[in-house]
């Protein structure tokens, strides 16, 4: 019987075997009937001879040594590599070929035993194309493996045939060998040029072709020369980087194809597609590759699921900090963009997405439009609190309430304990309410409301720009791809009900299809009836968490009722009762705040897991609705409180609202809720973004990664010491924390986009806040990316999704929130209507007793009257603030006339602002077009510039294949009839390159 060569390597999963850098070259039997041989198919080494791969088929014998032209290599265990003679860690063991991605898993041994002498090397199978060596049998290398358990056994078998579906596909492998009790071992894995250039084709991957860069010019002349003046103002704030300086440069691209490499400019195969793009190719090939033994899993993804594999990354490019002189994108992005140093630069956006791919681009793109947008509403913000500071002492309402010649006598704020008081007592609340409560406040929501409108339109200008610079026209198709591709817990929620409700046909047909499992028939599908346990989980749960949220919210309300009463009783805390009962209550609220976040991130989630979504985008969309609507009501929903309905169920004296027995509802501070509620945004605002930014982005991590650190050295023993000093490139990306999406920064920064928008008539300086706490998350999320987290997989993506939507409609929302604001909890409706229609000198002189209403104390219910009052004078009538008619009226305390005009100016003004301000923002909407005049017309321009580069192209070649047939004799007939009858045939692929408004569509 033939023996076997090197090259066929028989796999005998479950059984107890003996590997050794010598099994490879052993003479004896071929593998048995059943067993699977291991083939490394891929492009031949250079100067290597061989012929065609081995039929699948074919017996693993030696034959197929002859035929197979790459082999399974043993690098020697007593002939190290040199780590120093590595040209780079990015590379195989060979320094040629680049490692494109990165599989790890975690294994453990059974009953493992080492022969002595063993040097402690790991061996690594190689998929090259050199021939292997004759290692002497019987050295010290030879490791004795004991059988490993079930479970671990059957992983180990999933992963072979992954493996070897993936060398099938073509690509190339390298891995460790398992020569350990336990550790982790990575696949590394190498796209040669035929996948890249299969797998571009089939992507439609837009390459550079051969025309030069040409110029993107600007609209007209004065723009162009703006944009020169701006340029030349702000170029010590550009990023130092090559593809920054070349931002109105374009390259004219196409599709790669491979009947058209003429048409590109392909200088060296190795590095005409980046490092991100190969990445991107193997990923996909990844997501499809089916594994039988896995229950006919399909993709890389539910590997790791169900935990066959524990990672999938691809490497980046070395490392950031090293000492040495060469420069790579990593190390660019840190010094120029990751580093807190630089935070008054531009971000390099175009290197930021040739590095992590377009969907992360697009995200730091808009987070730096929303950062420079920011600094002018801030500058406005600033304006109006410096104007409420500037006329606080014009202020004639504050210059009433301090003036103790009024002598207003308050009404008691609590039952027994609490004595009348002067409303001169209140002097610094009043004060402190103008800062914030003035007519420039309402000025400042109009332009905070147009200014949302104005933001979203840029960001849709830039956002097709962006779209026309990285060639992002025409992805629809690669989003159609990539819902093809079913997550495994939908593929696993399908199996079990085909198990279950199937007949044994069905049964059987599972077990034995192996073709795409993402194409399931119509009856292979979940119905609505199967998702509805999960939609009503779904719906309860929701419900169940927005009720948990407000009896929180209710309890701090209680909270604040029991305190001021306790404190009441004391004469020694009575002064500071309301300013210790405020901060409280918010640090309170703060502190729930930010555990819930973390709870209901986790359970939407959960939720969303339980309603089984078929495709990765779908399972996105509702996680962020969910996620969304949970953090939007835990964040906001004490601060509505405080807005629209604290003090608007107080009742009156004599007749209160009571919670509990003896605890009456409470009211607002004699200078309204106006700052109260500033109070509660601003803390709650501050504290969410500089706890959440230093605990939760900053220490968590850092915790994780000491975490990880002390790990890996308690299973340090079984390491090399060399391999330890010098780890390579994807030792160090594994120590890396994975990534994980980018709905946790982009919720964070919706949620601040509330606070600035939705309650700014309360707080101008919350764009400020904003601000400031921006330009650090700018460099905080880029440091993470770059230097805390594994490299993400390059994603395609023209837009920003959903967050989109999310964001117009916090802007539509916000003005009518602002409208209520300004209408009911200030008191600039009241002010308008006395100045106009009750006042006597057309001022605000006598606002305050207007303001008033009496109340006759002997009309207090007994049990409720101050006990042991030390008030100056003896008291007959109170006052409190409301409109109601006197004691002496027909109909005491009433509503009177006064609160009912007041009332309909408030509806009457929320009505004119919300329209006023719509109708204003659909105005802006249609000023500003979403497709910038510049970029329309270059479109149309490149259109006509690759039809020419075409037509020239096409000369070229047909010209280079007539010359050989002119030197034949006759030739020159056929090569005219050669090339008539090619001129179709390249129109008809002219034709369809071509989108159906070119111009250019018939050549």
């Amino acid at each position: 019987m033939a023996t076997p060569g090197p090259r066929d390597i028989p796999l005998l999963p479950g059984s107890p075997r003996r590997l050794s850098p010598q099994a490879g070259s052993r003479g004896g039997q071929g593998p048995k009937h059943g067993q699977q041989c291991l083939k490394m198919p891929g492009p031949r080494a250079p100067g290597l001879q061989g012929g065609s791969n081995r039929d699948p088929g074919q017996p693993c014998g030696g034959e197929s040594t002859r035929s197979s032209s790459v082999i399974n290599n043993y690098l020697d265990a007593n002939e190290p590599v040199s780590l120093e003679a590595r040209l780079s860690r990015m590379h195989f063991h060979d320094s040629q070929r680049k490692v494109d991605y990165v599989l790890a898993y975690h294994y453990r041994k059974r009953g493992v035993h080492l022969a002595q002498g063993f040097p402690g090397h790991s061996l690594a199978i190689v998929s090259n194309g050199e021939t292997g060596k004759e290692p002497h049998a019987g050295g010290p290398g030879d490791i004795e493996l004991g059988p490993l358990d079930a479970l671990e056994e059957e992983r180990k078998e999933q992963r072979e045939e992954f493996e070897h579906n993936l060398m099938e596909a073509g690509l190339e492998l390298e891995k460790d060998l398992e020569n350990k009790s336990q550790g982790s071992i990575f696949v590394r894995i190498h796209a040669p040029w035929q996948v890249l250039a299969r797998e571009a084709e089939f992507l439609k991957i837009k390459v550079p072709t051969k025309k030069e860069m040409y110029e993107i010019k600007a609209g007209g002349s004065i723009a162009k020369k703006f944009s020169a003046a701006l340029q030349k103002l702000s170029s010590h704030l550009q990023p130092r980087v090559p593809e920054h300086s070349n931002n109105k440069m374009k390259n004219l691209s196409y599709p790669f194809s491979r009947e058209k490499m003429y048409l590109y400019n392909i200088q060296e195969k190795d590095t005409f597609f980046d490092n991100a793009t190969r990445s991107r190719i193997v990923h996909e090939i990844l997501k499809r590759t089916a594994c039988s033994r896995a229950n006919n899993t399909m993709g890389i993804n539910s590997l790791i699921a169900n935990n066959i594999y524990e990672a999938a990354y691809p490497l980046h490019d070395g490392e950031y900090d090293s000492p040495e002189d060469d420069m790579n994108d990593r190390k660019l992005l840190y010094q120029e963009w990751a580093r807190y140093g630089v935070f008054y630069k531009f971000q390099p956006i175009d290197l930021i997405r040739k590095y992590f791919g377009e969907k992360i681009g697009l995200y730091f793109a808009w987070l730096g439009l929303y950062t420079s947008f920011l600094i002018p509403s801030s500058v406005i913000g600033v304006i109006v609190f410096l104007y409420g500071c500037a006329t606080i002492e014009e202020d004639i309402p504050s210059r009433e309430m301090c003036d103790q010649q009024n002598a207003f006598t308050m009404c008691p704020l609590c039952d027994k304990s609490c004595d009348y008081w002067n409303l001169s007592s209140a002097c610094g609340t009043a004060q402190a309410s103008h800062l914030f409560d003035n007519p420039a406040t309402v000025f400042f929501s109009i332009f905070m409301a147009l200014w949302a409108t104005m933001f979203l339109e840029n960001w849709k200008r830039l956002q097709m720009r962006l779209g026309y610079f990285w060639d992002l026209t025409g992805i629809e198709e690669e989003e159609e791809r990539a819902q093809e591709h079913s997550r495994p817990e939908y593929e696993t929620k399908v199996r079990e009900k085909m198990l279950k409700e199937s007949n044994q046909s069905a049964v059987q047909k599972l077990e034995t299809n192996t073709t795409e499992c993402g194409d399931e028939d119509d009856e292979d599908k979940l119905t609505w009836k199967d998702r509805f346990p999960g939609y009503l989980m779904n719906f309860a749960s929701i419900l169940f968490m927005i009720a948990l949220t407000f009896s929180i919210v209710f309890g701090v309300i209680v909270y604040r009722i029991t305190t001021a009463a306790a404190l009441s009783l004391n004469k020694a805390t009575r002064s500071n009762v309301r300013v210790t009962v405020t901060a409280t209550a918010v640090i309170i609220n703060l502190v729930v705040i930010l555990i819930l976040d973390e709870i209901y991130g986790a359970v939407a989630k959960w939720l969303t897991k339980i309603e089984v979504p078929k495709t990765e985008q779908t399972f996105e969309e509702r996680l962020i609705l969910k996620a969304f609507l949970l953090k939007f009501v835990n964040a906001y929903s004490p601060i509505f409180y405080v807005a629209f309905f604290k003090g608007r169920f107080v009742g009156r004296p004599g007749s209160y609202v009571y919670v509990f027995d003896g605890y009456r509802m409470e009211e607002c501070a004699p200078g309204g809720c106006l700052m109260e509620l500033c109070i509660q945004l601003s803390i709650i605002m501050l504290g969410k973004q500089l706890i959440q930014n230093n605990i939760f982005e900053i220490g968590v991590p850092k915790l994780k990664k000491l975490f990880r650190k002390l790990k890996d050295e308690t299973e340090a023993g079984e390491t090399d010491s060399a391999h330890s000093k010098h780890p390579e490139q994807w030792d160090l990306d594994y120590s890396l924390e994975p990534y994980t999406g980018l709905t946790p920064e982009y919720m964070e920064m919706i949620i601040q986009f509330g606070f600035v928008t939705l309650f700014v008539a309360s707080f101008p300086l919350a764009p400020v806040f904003a601000l400031l706490n921006n330009v650090i998350e700018v460099r905080l999320d880029a440091k993470k990316f770059v230097t805390e987290l594994r490299r993400p997989d390059a994603v395609r993506t023209k837009d920003i999704g959903i967050w989109f939507d999310i964001l117009s409609g916090i802007g539509k929302f916000s003005v009518i929130s602002n409208a209520f604001v300004i209408a009911i909890t200030s008191d600039f409706i009241p002010r308008l209507v006395y100045q106009y229609s009750y006042s006597h000198n057309g001022t605000l002189h006598g606002f305050v007793n207007h303001t008033l209403s009496f109340f006759n104390v002997s009309q207090l219910k007994e049990g409720t009257q101050p006990e042991n009052s030390q008030f100056d004078q003896e008291v007959q009538f109170c006052r409190f603030k409301d409109y109601r008619e006197p004691p002496w009226a027909p109909n005491p305390y009433e509503f009177s006339k006064q609160y009912w005009f007041i009332l309909s100016a408030r509806l009457a003004f929320v009505i004119i602002f919300q329209n006023l301000v719509m109708f204003l923002s659909v105005l802006v909407d249609w000023m500003i077009p979403d497709i910038p005049t510049d970029i329309s017309d270059q479109i149309k321009k490149e259109k006509s510039l690759l039809v020419d580069f075409f037509l020239k192209e096409e000369h070229e070649k047909l010209k280079l294949m007539d010359e050989p047939a002119l030197r034949s004799p006759g030739g020159g007939d056929r090569s005219r009839s050669r090339a008539a009858s090619s001129a179709p045939s390249g129109q008809s692929q002219l034709g369809s390159m071509m989108s159906s408004g070119s111009q250019h569509t018939n050549v």
